[in-house]
């Protein structure tokens, strides 16, 4: 079983907050530690409202968000990491290398689905967005709750 889970995306306003509250709500584990951060953070600012208004049409669960960039300390701390996009591997693998193991695209399980970024597009890129993030991280839980990756 993981203890804590790092989704990554680049500002960290979009999909991986988005994602932290779907498996926030999905999981609902008080032994799982979910948390987000973006390779080039817009740092301190809020999910944005197309994205909180996505989250809140579904029922997910919104909470006080500060985008929050991603740090080695954070990437060794996780025990699994979820990326949007195949570039973004190679970015934490350029600053962590050593945590190649445990870090995945969050649409492995999706033929390594890329979750595309709706920043500053209509709100139907973020309901698109919400719908491939959403088969994404039902795909991951079977896999959160045993604690097995491959």
């Amino acid at each position: 079983m993981f203890n804590n889970l790092l989704v990554v995306c680049v500002g960290n306003i979009c999909r991986s907050p988005m994602a932290e509250a779907m498996f926030r709500k999905r999981l609902m584990s008080p032994h799982l530690q979910v948390s987000s951060a973006g390779i080039h953070a817009m740092l301190a600012s809020p999910i944005d409202p197309l994205a909180r208004e996505v989250l809140r049409n579904h029922d997910i669960p919104t909470y006080k968000h500060q985008a929050r960039q991603v740090t080695r300390q954070m990437l060794h701390d996780a025990e699994l990491i979820l990326l949007m996009e195949t570039d973004q591997l190679h970015s934490i693998l350029k600053l962590a290398p050593e945590v190649r193991g445990k870090t995945f695209l969050i649409g492995k399980w999706q033929h390594e689905l890329e979750i595309a970024d709706p920043y500053r597009r209509p709100k139907l890129a973020f309901e698109q967005t919400f719908e491939h993030l959403s088969r994404c991280v039902d795909d991951w839980l079977p896999y959160l709750q045993s604690g097995v990756t491959r």
